[in-house]
């Protein structure tokens, strides 16, 4: 693929606890695997993601409240 950037984005509304299901498998996924699957339109997308990674936590408290997390490397 080179140097070419792909970007999946993707949002939708859902229930706390389907939202905590959701964060749950990419923990499990990154704790277990090198790698982390996600599945868009029926196409299975792989990152690789190596020992060490960088994590990047906002909180925004206000009239809209917001966690934002953000894993790099």
């Amino acid at each position: 693929m080179g140097d070419e950037l792909m970007e999946l984005s993707h949002e939708e509304t859902m229930s706390r606890e389907a939202a905590a299901a959701r964060l749950r498998d990419l923990a499990d996924q990154l704790a277990r695997h090198n790698q982390v699957e996600v599945v868009r339109e029926g196409l299975r997308y792989s990152v690789r993601v190596p020992n060490e990674v960088t994590l990047k936590m906002e909180v925004e408290v206000g009239e809209d409240n917001e966690i934002e997390i953000e894993i790099s490397w």
